[in-house]
């Protein structure tokens, strides 16, 4: 009589050691890993040591984009970096303080904006540390006045998850802009590094406070700087 040999049930720890296994093993042969196509190892796996937090850089079309459709004043940068945004909010004239946790040289450097109390009296944008993107979209919504607004740049994905359907459902964003490509953000401010298009798809998500009705998607034509998406 012949025993069949048992087979071996895939448990969940097996597949999570295997998994790390795999990404490990593609992480160091050609720099890009076995989730890369969703996303996931995006912001965790691209480590720089002397970077201190997520940072990465917005490109300065992305906001420009935003402008043609939506006006804003007195404008506040809460998460600046090396102000690849705040290039285009001083040209047009709206920028009127900028600041960041790490000091890169470029605003108020130490300011943890989820500490700040006192109110702002004028329009919030920025590219949020997106570990922490709920938290800075609350805090900016606690901060800012009656039908002042806020713009984040934010990736799709954002739409998901309870906590933030109770986020959703409390404040609604008012309009939320898409590209039909997909635009990338540069680790530590360094475009010039990237050589191909980004895993994750990015949009700006427009509050205005007080708004409660149900939000509008608009789709921008084009991605205007002809690369990066």
């Amino acid at each position: 009589m012949r025993w069949r040999k048992k087979k071996k049930r895939l448990t969940l720890k097996h597949f999570l050691k295997m998994s790390k296994k795999l990404v490990k093993k593609d992480w160091i042969g050609n720099k890009a890993t076995a989730f890369s196509q969703i996303g996931t190892i995006y912001e965790t796996k691209q480590t720089d040591p002397n970077r201190g937090v997520d940072f990465y850089a917005s490109p300065p079309q992305a906001l420009k984009d935003l402008l043609e459709y939506e006006n804003f004043s007195n404008v506040w940068e809460i998460s600046d970096g090396a102000g690849h945004l705040c290039q285009v909010l001083k040209e047009k004239k709206i920028l009127a303080r900028h600041s960041d946790l790490i000091d890169r040289g470029c605003g108020e450097g130490g300011i943890d904006f989820l500490r700040e109390t006192k109110k702002w009296d004028g329009d919030i944008i920025t590219n949020p540390p997106y570990r922490h993107a709920q938290l800075f979209v609350e805090k900016a919504l606690e901060l800012i006045l009656v039908r002042r607004r806020i713009a984040m740049l934010l990736k799709i994905q954002f739409l998901e998850g309870k906590n933030r359907q109770r986020l959703f459902k409390t404040n609604p964003p008012k309009i939320i802009y898409v590209w039909p490509g997909r635009i990338s953000c540069a680790l530590n401010g360094k475009f010039e590094d990237i050589k191909h298009g980004s895993p994750m798809m990015f949009g700006w998500f427009v509050w205005e406070k007080g708004f409660k009705d149900d939000p509008i998607i608009k789709w921008f034509s084009y991605f205007k700087s002809g690369g990066l998406i």
